[in-house]
């Protein structure tokens, strides 16, 4: 069986779980079983689609589906097969999770069911659609679903950050609407993709397509300033579903900055102020997103703004790629694009382990607030450790997944500084430096997090009495902690593919990106290698161990009260999340007062958005004022007079006929 049919197949599979979902919702458990188990099976079928056709079986289809003007297109590549390998991932674990993390939502278990089906079948055809028309639906679809989602809690604060999101992802969708209508327009009408990739668009034209499509899908990514509603929505969805948005969503942002910028407008060149708009705004993303996120203490708004941070790293790899590829060099290019790739799969893996883990502590706990845990490594190791490993890894800590993606970015942003143009040598080093500081900055982060979390005693009464998570939460976690161990041991393996799929969007040269079990840069002689890293580790630890058991004292441990400079020890004397980052908070004040400028112009165009919808209600009954009421009006006059007319009296009635005969005859004397 091709790819394409195993797609289609994985589609079909999720619209029937959607439906099984609303068909069982009045029972819970029934409506949870079936929507999620189905979805699984969803996800399996589209992830050996993608899988096979990012190892090169490239497969599309092409027939009339409802509207004839708009042909259903569909073309599964190697890019579009890697983003629906990672959501397959993603939706795979999310189900397994709602297994028992439904639970949690009693009396509205089919419908998250249902939208969530709904959610990953649009993503796929969003990922998947080479038409225009088709694209901009899937998307509507995409955008709909995961808001209902977001506001499935019906509160107060699911509803404003729902509101928020709604209408960011729409001005988005404008934008990007906009960027589609103007190719169209350039190609003679065609919806097809295939005609926009041999057409010359012209220097003007393709740069206003680009930008509008780099901001429309910007705001789905998360990109600052159009990041705020992530930290609002991302927190209020079900945490499964947030490790689908965060880790699979957003990427679609990325795809269609890809799609458009190397793709589509491939016939017009790539200029090179492209590559560097989208490297100054990848460093400011990546900095910002992780100084925002040091300032949270709920956990899942923490890990919101860590979305943006990564969105920020990988667009350093896009940006690099784009302006090497506008300078006519290929190889660099290649390489900077398969920085970014493996960083859109690293951060889908660990971002989603690590909202499951904020998933399990809610479960747990009652609270995403990190002040009111403390002490759960006991409680919760399972958690503990998955959460450990996703924190290594975002905070790209070797041998570990998000290390080796990082480290190619870096080697890619070197490489662009050696070119022979002074201006992008300057914003070469300026994103590196960016990126140094983006990567202490998570470590800091996520040693707060880790260490408030799960260290020290309990600081609430939730956090002591605290059990592990049942089994299908579990599942899922262990399912992307070991993912995030193999991307980055089994990098050697995993780099050349995705270096070919760098290769397949950009047609340019093959790339050496590893050379035996080391990943290599060819152009600078750069090496590393994650399993020899992974095994100096592991005989460190033991050696430790080895040591510590042959040099340590026999004597007994003595357990006594610690010295509290003669106060009585507390659960507020530890360090919590508030005085960690206090210092960090400090030092960066000025930027915490640029991310109220930004919400506030986020909030605006939401204001401004509910101002039209108001206005819109205002306007819609006008219309039916004449065009409906005057006519039913008039009709109930008519109706008034005739009633009076008919009185229901015999006699009246014999005089009617009478008079009708006299008038007859009258007539009939005349035309006579």
């Amino acid at each position: 069986m091709d790819s394409m049919t195993l797609f289609v197949a994985s589609l079909a599979v999720s619209c029937i779980g959607a439906l099984a979902s609303v068909l069982l919702i009045k029972a819970d458990n029934a409506a949870k079983t079936a929507g999620c188990l189905i979805g699984a099976v969803a996800a399996v079928l589209s992830f050996i689609a993608g899988l096979e056709a990012v190892l090169g079986d490239v497969s599309s289809l092409n027939t009339v589906f409802f509207f004839p003007f708009a042909r259903l297109e569909l073309l599964l590549n190697g890019l579009a097969g890697l983003i629906v390998v990672l959501i397959s991932i993603l939706a795979f674990a999310g189900f397994i999770y709602g297994l028992s993390y439904f639970d949690e939502y009693p009396g509205k278990v089919g419908r998250a069911g249902f939208f969530m089906n709904t959610f990953v079948a649009s993503m796929m055809l969003v990922i998947t659609a080479d038409n225009v028309f088709w694209f901009l639906v899937a998307f509507e679809l995409m955008s709909l679903t995961s808001y209902f989602l977001v506001v499935i809690e019906e509160n107060k604060n699911s509803i404003r950050g729902g509101w928020l999101y709604f209408v960011i992802a729409h001005v988005g969708f404008v934008l990007i609407m906009a960027s589609f209508l103007l190719m169209t327009n350039g190609v003679g009408g065609s919806f097809s993709f295939s005609d926009f990739r041999t057409h010359d668009f012209g220097p003007a034209v393709s740069s206003a397509c680009f930008v509008l499509a780099f901001f429309g899908f910007g705001a789905k990514a998360g990109i600052i300033p159009l990041h705020s509603w992530l930290p609002q929505a991302h927190p209020e969805a079900p945490s499964n579903v947030s490790a689908l948005m965060s880790g699979g969503m957003i990427k679609i942002g990325i795809l269609g900055i890809l799609k458009v910028g190397l793709d589509l407008l491939a016939g017009s060149g790539v200029q090179l102020w492209w590559g560097l708009m989208v490297l100054v705004f990848g460093s400011i993303s990546s900095v910002l997103g992780v100084v925002y996120a040091l300032h949270e203490h709920d956990i899942k708004r923490l890990l919101a703004y860590h979305s943006v941070e990564n969105i920020g790293i990988i667009l350093l790899g896009v940006g690099a790629s784009m302006t090497a590829h506008a300078l006519g060099n290929d190889v660099i290019a290649t390489i900077a694009l398969m920085a970014a790739l493996y960083h859109t799969l690293n951060h889908a893996m660990f971002k989603g382990e690590l909202f499951l883990g904020a998933g399990s502590l809610l479960y747990a706990t009652g609270t995403r607030n990190m002040e009111k845990m403390g002490g759960l490594f006991r409680r919760m190791p399972v958690t503990a450790v998955c959460f450990l490993i996703g924190a290594l890894a975002i905070s790209a800590i070797p041998p570990l997944n998000g290390f080796v993606s990082e480290w190619f970015t870096y080697q890619s942003l070197f490489n662009i500084s050696t070119l022979s143009d002074p201006v992008v040598m300057v914003f070469a080093v300026a994103s590196a430096a960016a990126l140094a500081i983006t990567g202490a900055l998570a470590v800091t982060c996520f040693v707060k997090a880790y260490g408030v979390s799960f260290a020290s005693s309990p600081r609430s009464q939730e956090a002591a009495n605290a059990k592990e998570s049942p089994a299908p939460m579990l599942f899922s976690q262990m399912l992307l902690a070991a993912i995030c161990v193999v991307l980055g041991i089994g990098s050697p393996v995993i780099a050349p593919v995705l270096g070919d799929v760098a290769q397949s969007v950009l047609a340019g040269s093959a790339i050496t990106a590893t050379s035996g079990v080391s990943l290599v840069n060819e152009i600078s002689g750069a090496a590393t290698s994650t399993p020899a890293i992974a095994i100096a580790l592991v005989v460190l630890i033991g050696l430790a161990f080895v040591l510590r058991s042959c040099l340590g004292t026999k004597a007994p441990a003595k357990k006594t009260d610690p010295w509290a400079c003669g106060y009585e020890p507390n659960e507020h004397m530890p360090v919590v999340a508030t005085s960690f980052a206090s210092d960090v908070e400090l030092f960066m004040g000025p930027l915490y007062t640029l991310r109220e400028v930004c919400t506030k112009i986020c909030w605006s165009i939401a204001h401004v958005f509910q101002k039209l919808t108001g206005v819109a209600q205002g306007v819609e009954p006008l219309p039916d004022r004449f065009l409906v009421d005057a006519p039913s009006e008039g009709a109930d006059k008519l109706a008034g007079l005739a009633s009076k007319i008919e009185g229901g009296n015999y006699s009246v009635y014999i005089c009617y006929i009478v008079a009708a005969l006299v008038v007859f005859l009258v007539l009939a004397v005349v035309m006579v």
